[in-house]
């Protein structure tokens, strides 16, 4: 009796038996130490692999030897010693992606930093990712709106674009990203803002200044602060270009900024040195071109075949003594779609954003713009390019000038005077447009310079007022008709009588 029973236990036993086994390959730390580990015994581990230490801290593969692995961990790296145990994951890093993510401020891996509590998304998506081939893509034509006159009238950008922002230092590089990320507000394109090494202040003030102007509702803020490890930095701008591919696969715009690419690299020659692959020019690795260009080549305009999303890219370079010729800078340069240049001399003298237009380039051109835009803002670069040459000129000796002259260096100063804008105060494209067409046409040729300025910020609110139908003609149809044109320049002399010029 006792053995039946025995045996009907051990067939119930064997009945609920599942198959539920899990393997696990585990390795050894043979040496660790400044953020990186190097382990024994995990041969099928794959590039890019997330593993797991024995205090549940993570790592990532991304040295692959013979005998050897190196990974450099992801969070604290005081506690992992030579002797511990390490377990593969199988799980290529990856990020959790979704539309409860829009407004949050989160770290590399997803998770939210803001404390707003937990995010429920069940999607995730691999960082890395294969950049959309040419038969995928389609030309840039329609415009990224940066309510920053000098950008959207002479250096436009198109959805889909990569324009790099470079400058020394405390230029407003990051100011003008954040103004286009600011003129989004009510639109369709989602925002992504990638901070990487920057001082947890500056993101604080940066989070703090979108919600201030109501731009959080469409953005999403991906931090790797300065004292996070050089691990979580490297991956930053990778994550949020993954969560923007997300919101692109929909047939969403996305518009990302990278802030700053540089200290990206400083981050991965320092995890370079310290995995002791051998140095190259400036100390960097041989695969840094690599490292932005795989990035960078993401940024795209869908075709509708595929979607029919996009993803423009902002990187953001800073440049020492305005070197734009060092070994990052350049690279930067050769891969993307033209550059913002901002410059000190210009930034000091008071002229802001500080574009240096010469240096300025956008590779797209005219067809990122509307109709309307295009038609305005092209005989204002021709005048921009002849006024810079003629200035230059006109230090060697003012009072020799013929008026034909001096009425050029006059209209041209009075269009550097309305380039300039404070941050946060975004333009819109038909009142830009407005603008524009009232500079082709003289109107502030006789207004006193010191006058021009504010002439300019009283005209926008009568032009609201005054102008409604055209504006709207404007936004709707993207053209200036013939009869718009006559009806701002009525408007535009009344209003310029009244004011006593």
């Amino acid at each position: 009796m006792a053995n039946e029973d025995i045996t009907s236990i051990i067939k119930e036993q064997i009945k609920q038996f599942g198959d539920d086994l899990k393997v696990e390959q585990t390795g050894t730390v043979t040496e660790a130490g400044d953020g990186v580990a190097r382990v024994q015994g995990l041969s099928t581990v794959k590039a890019n692999e997330i593993v797991q230490f024995e205090n549940d801290v993570f790592g990532l593969a991304l040295n692959l030897e013979e005998d050897t692995v190196g990974v450099v961990i992801l969070g604290d790296y005081l506690g992992i010693k030579e002797g511990d145990e390490v377990k593969s994951t199988g799980r290529i890093v990856e990020v959790p992606v979704g539309q409860e993510m829009i407004g949050r401020v989160l770290n590399p891996l997803g998770q939210p930093v803001d404390g707003k509590g937990n995010i429920k998304s069940s999607d995730t998506i691999e960082v890395e990712k294969i950049a959309p081939g040419v038969v995928e893509r389609e030309s840039v034509n329609q415009p990224v709106q940066f309510g920053v006159k000098v950008v959207d009238g002479l250096v436009p950008i198109g959805r889909g674009q990569r324009e790099l922002v470079i400058g020394d230092r405390g230029t407003g590089k990051t100011a003008v990203c954040i103004d286009a990320i600011i003129n989004q507000k009510g639109g369709d394109l989602i925002c992504i803002y990638v901070s990487i090494g920057q001082k947890a202040s500056k993101v604080a003030n940066i989070v703090n200044q979108l919600e201030v102007n109501g731009a959080m509702d469409h953005t999403i803020v991906v931090t790797a602060n300065a004292s996070e490890s050089a691990a979580l930095q490297y991956l930053a701008p990778y994550a949020g270009c993954a969560m923007g591919e997300y919101f692109m696969s929909q047939g969403k715009d996305v518009l990302i900024v990278y802030d700053d690419l540089t200290k990206h690299a400083w981050a991965y020659r320092q995890m370079s040195l310290l995995l002791r692959r051998p140095p190259g020019r400036e100390a960097y690795p041989g695969d840094v071109f690599y490292l932005h260009s795989r990035l960078l080549e993401r940024a795209v305009n869908l075709s509708d075949d595929y979607g029919g999303g996009s993803m423009t890219a902002l990187p953001v370079i800073e440049t020492q003594a305005g070197d734009v010729s060092a070994y990052i800078p350049t690279n930067v340069i050769s891969i993307t779609d033209g550059q913002i240049y901002l410059e000190p001399d210009l930034f000091n003298s008071g002229i802001r954003p500080a574009v240096n237009l010469g240096l300025s380039v956008t590779r797209v051109g005219s067809s990122a713009q509307t109709k309307a835009m295009k038609s305005v803002a092209a005989s204002l670069k021709i005048e921009m390019a002849q006024f810079r040459e003629l200035e230059s000129f006109a230090q060697f000796g003012s009072s020799d000038l013929d008026d034909a002259t001096k009425k050029q260096l006059d209209r041209g100063q009075r269009i550097l005077e309305l380039l300039k804008q404070n941050e946060a105060s975004p333009v819109t494209m038909q009142q830009q447009v407005c603008l524009f067409y009232m500079v082709n046409e003289g109107v502030f040729d006789d207004i006193p310079l010191e006058k021009v300025k504010e002439f300019e910020l009283s005209w926008y609110d009568y032009a609201e007022s005054n102008l409604d139908k055209v504006l709207d003609n404007i936004k709707t149809s993207g053209e200036l008709s013939d009869d718009d044109k006559k009806i701002v320049s009525d408007v535009s002399l009344k209003y310029k009588k009244s004011m006593g010029y």
